[in-house]
């Protein structure tokens, strides 16, 4: 597994049937089963894409029946199942967490990670989004093993604060996953830079699948899921529509990149001084 590994990222444009949705979801990992792929990630919040007053319906505890699913799909195709993001319900917690979950090749959970950046955002005099609302912030930083291959974890939103990548990085990750509902009017000018400036700075593989389309509600989803290597070049770069993005991920380039231009091993964490007035600043 240590000199490649063949990834497919699914696009997706999901809407308010749940059901629907799941059943969309599982005919696309077994495409990409069929196509070879060894990690399937999905995008974001792919099991409801509709009204936010729907989103605690949508929601499910963890484990969970939707994970149950996905589960089972990740132990008959025997692959690396990473289920994007669903809406959690958690004891205790009246809104939902945005929460992903990594399926290992026999179906069980080998990692979670609960969205950590909130994706509240005005634009001139339009509220674009106000996730906090209906959704918790996580507060753990999550990297999964997958048989000696490092996955670092992060949704959407996180791909705006690198803090977060650097932090997967020096934990040992060598590839980030960011699935996606990264909004068209930011996603035509910031999602492909965004992704490639995490892949080059961290010398990481970047998997990125993006929702695509107008969902209910006036969602309207950018799509363009990416596979970017370390170098930060596209491998692989989804057309409009619904589908899977398929790409190798050569691990041993990663090395060689990583030993021909040492810039995580020529950090100076010593010299770097976190202000404490900036870290308070909102």
């Amino acid at each position: 597994m240590r000199d490649t590994l063949r990834v497919a990222a699914v696009q997706m444009s999901s809407g308010g049937d749940k059901e629907q949705n799941i059943v969309d979801a599982l005919a696309l990992i077994e495409r990409a089963a069929q196509a070879g792929a060894a990690l399937v990630v999905l995008p974001e919040t792919w099991t409801y894409m509709g009204d936010s007053g729907g989103t605690r319906d949508a929601g499910e505890p963890i484990p969970g029946d939707t994970t149950q699913r996905l589960a089972d799909a990740a132990r008959r195709h025997h692959l690396w199942l990473h289920a994007g993001s669903i809406f959690e319900v958690a004891p205790g917690e009246p809104r939902v967490f945005n929460t992903t979950v990594v399926f290992d090749p026999e179906g069980n959970i080998a990692g979670q990670y609960r969205k950590i950046h909130l994706f509240d955002v005005s634009i001139g005099d339009n509220v674009l989004s106000q996730e906090s609302a209906s959704v918790a912030p996580g507060d753990e930083v999550v990297v999964v093993d997958m048989g000696g291959v490092k996955l670092g974890l992060t949704i959407c939103y996180d791909l705006r604060f690198p803090e977060l990548y650097r932090l997967l990085a020096l934990e040992g990750a060598e590839i980030i996953s960011v699935p996606a509902a990264f909004h068209n009017h930011t996603g035509k000018d910031h999602w492909e830079i965004l992704v490639r400036a995490r892949a080059i700075e961290n010398q990481v593989f970047m998997v990125a699948p993006n929702a695509f389309g107008k969902h209910i509600g006036g969602w309207h989803s950018y799509g363009r899921s990416m596979i970017v290597d370390p170098w930060g070049t596209p491998l692989a770069t989804a057309a409009d529509g619904v589908g899977i993005t398929i790409a190798e991920c050569d691990l041993n380039a990663l090395d060689r990149i990583r030993r021909d231009l040492p810039s995580l091993a020529n950090r100076q964490p010593n010299a770097y001084r976190w202000n404490e007035s900036a870290a308070l600043v909102s």
